[in-house]
Order: C-alpha cells, then sequence, then structure tokens
C-alpha cells in the first residue's frame, strides 16, 4: 500500500506571537517553527498501517519554504521512507485553495491508495486543506476520525469519529481521504536510529515549474481569500483574590459575578 501524508510546518503554540507593524502577518524573527500537531496523528497512523500489512511505503508531501525540511526530517525520523518538499517563492501567500491545487497537481503524478493529513494546521485553523484536495482529487473523504481499520483485502476503509453523543462509523472505498485528530493514536517520538537513517531518505525538491502551475493560479494572485488584518486578543485583566472567613468569602464571590461579572 502507497500512503501519502500531508503535512505543515507551523509555529509553536508556546511561541510568543508578534504581528509586524502594519500587516497582516506575524513577525518571524525568533519563532521556533514545528511539525502541526494534528499532522503527527496522521503519521503516526501512516507507519502503524505499515508495520501491520507490511509491503507499504509512507512518503511525506509537505510546502513551504526551506526551514520546512526540519518538520519533514521529523517525519522520516519518526519512520516514513522519503518526502516532496514544494518550494517556490511563488508559492508564499497561497490560501487553502490554492495550497489544494498546488497538492492536488503533485499527487495527480504519484501513485497512492490513501491520503492522510492532520484535520487542520493550527496556524489558521482553517481545517480546508485536506476536503479541498480530495475534491480536486475526485476522491472519497472522511474528516476529523478518531479510528482507522482496513478491509482484509486493504480495498476499503471503516472510519470512527466522533458525533454529537456517540460515534459515526463510515465505510468508503479506496483511494480516499482522511484528517486525523486527537484521540486516532498516540504519536511516537523519533528514535536515536531513525534520526540518523532520516539523514539518507530521498527529499525531492518540486517547483511550480515542473507542476506546470503560473503565477496566476498560485501564491495570493490565485488565492481566493485575503486576510485583511491580524490583531492580538486584549490583554486579560488580573484576577481578584476574595480573603476571609469561607462564608463571608462566599457571599463576596457571589455578589461579584452577580453585580461585577453579571453572569448569574
Amino acid at each position: 500500500m502507497k500512503i501519502v501524508v500531508c503535512i505543515k510546518q507551523v509555529p509553536d503554540t508556546a511561541a510568543i506571537i508578534k504581528i509586524k507593524q502594519g500587516s497582516s502577518s506575524i513577525e518571524t524573527e525568533g519563532v521556533q517553527y514545528v511539525l502541526n500537531p494534528y499532522d503527527e496523528y496522521a503519521v503516526e497512523e501512516a507507519l502503524r498501517i505499515k508495520e501491520k500489512i507490511g509491503d507499504s511505503e509512507v512518503a511525506v508531501l509537505s510546502m513551504g519554504q526551506n526551514r520546512t525540511k526540519d518538520a519533514i526530517k521529523t517525519c522520516l525520523a519518526m519512520g516514513a521512507d522519503k518526502a516532496i518538499h514544494l518550494i517556490d517563492d511563488l508559492f508564499e501567500g497561497s490560501d487553502s485553495y490554492a495550497t489544494s491545487l498546488i497538492l492536488a497537481k503533485t499527487l495527480r503524478d504519484i501513485e497512492y491508495d490513501l491520503i492522510l493529513c492532520g484535520k487542520q494546521g493550527v496556524d489558521d485553523d482553517a481545517a480546508q486543506v485536506g476536503p479541498s484536495l480530495a475534491e480536486m482529487l475526485n476522491i472519497p473523504h472522511v474528516s476529523v476520525i478518531t479510528r482507522l481499520d482496513l478491509s482484509d483485502d486493504n480495498k476499503k476503509a471503516i472510519l470512527h469519529r466522533e458525533v454529537e453523543d456517540g460515534t459515526e462509523i463510515i465505510e468508503t472505498s479506496l483511494p480516499a481521504l482522511f484528517t486525523c485528530q486527537k484521540g486516532l493514536n498516540e504519536p511516537r517520538l523519533p528514535s536515536l536510529k531513525g534520526i540518523m537513517s532520516a539523514k539518507k531518505k530521498e527529499i525531492r525538491e518540486v517547483n511550480s515549474e515542473a507542476l506546470g502551475l503560473s503565477r496566476e493560479e498560485i501564491g495570493s494572485a490565485g488565492s481566493k481569500t485575503e486576510v485583511a488584518a491580524l490583531s492580538l486578543p486584549p490583554q486579560r485583566k488580573g484576577g481578584k483574590i476574595i480573603k476571609g472567613e469561607p462564608q463571608e468569602s462566599i457571599r463576596e464571590l457571589v455578589r461579584l459575578l452577580r453585580e461585577e461579572a453579571k453572569i448569574i
């Protein structure tokens, strides 16, 4: 089975984010970038499938600047076999639609049985690339899965995903695309052996010319949406500490909740 995992490099969620003055983008200087957390579940699931059924290949596909190779190498160290790095200045500024188009153009020349993605990137939280990519490839897709089982002949997949007050079970034929979320598995950490072997694995670079894409189709020119502005949330006020005897403190707390916070 040939499995492709689409991944993204994102700012570390623990990083302090600053917005560029008069801009709709963030300051990247000094920001630590990591593999998108939801993509870790996708990589782990691909590796578990490979270990279970054997005779499989896991390829990683990612788009981004040169630093994206760090996220790609993390996947290779976890156990992925090879990677494709979509890198071109013309790709910069692509929204979910343009990104999906670039990925779709790449995948049309790749043999695959299964495509896995994280349910969303933690930077923009759009959750659009996976479903959009599946639609462009004209293959079935199921989002936010928490369990994936393959049929005995590996021609179908049975998926679980959480819905309100229950679990939805879906069966679909392959090839298909699934987006993964927390609860699907527990991603492994790269071993020392994996880190060393990753240095020998192939990372093939692909640009817009190789995909036959013009500058009008990609980047900000080919995007359907535009970020008009970014702003940080208002700074939270400090909390109040209520001192005194328990009964007095409770009465004061109730008064504050009713008269100041106005939530009761």
